[in-house]
């Protein structure tokens, strides 16, 4: 990864003194919460740093508003992720309990695996899954879901094309 150029580093910061109050009534007014207001614009600002597009924004309110909504719906997501992760460790037997240290490890996973899997089809996700984490044969899901073995095989075509496509973004 490259350093940032001056000019790019400058357009963020002229983007962040004229904007940042703005974004964060934007962000509070749909959260209900200040501190999250102000986390999501910080968040929104190194993404914005990290894109090194900031040069090129014509509409700094429609583009920042955008990618603010992007990181209010994921942590919205997450929250909910952990939430369900927390109830099912909740009803679990005393002697079933992960350790603490496991519980960070399996909730880290969950959560790559959430980001990996979001913007796939209902239908797509459930045959990755199936045949990813279930370990079911493609035969088997087909029956399951009441599809055909040419759909099951385009689905996992498409499920591992965009898995892909979401680690590339994220090492990238």
């Amino acid at each position: 990864m490259s350093a940032e150029s001056p000019a790019s580093s400058a357009a963020v910061g002229v983007l962040y003194v004229e904007h940042s109050t703005w974004l964060h009534g934007w962000l509070r007014k749909r959260m209900g919460s200040h501190c999250d207001a102000a986390d999501l614009v910080q968040d929104t600002f190194v993404k914005v740093l990290k894109a090194r597009t900031a040069e090129q924004i014509r509409e700094p309110r429609h583009y920042l508003s955008k990618v603010a909504k992007g990181l209010m719906i994921d942590l919205f997501r997450r929250r909910s992720l952990e939430q369900a992760y927390l109830e099912t460790l909740a009803s679990l037997p005393a002697e079933y309990m992960p350790s603490a240290e496991a519980q960070v490890t399996v909730f880290e996973t969950l959560v790559e695996l959430d980001r990996l899997l979001a913007g796939l089809g209902s239908k797509v996700r459930e045959v990755f899954v199936l045949a990813q984490l279930d370990g079911l044969p493609y035969s088997q899901i087909a029956t399951r879901l009441g599809i055909s073995l040419r759909t099951v095989n385009n689905h996992m075509a498409k499920a591992m094309e965009h898995v892909c496509l979401m680690q590339w973004e994220h090492v990238e």
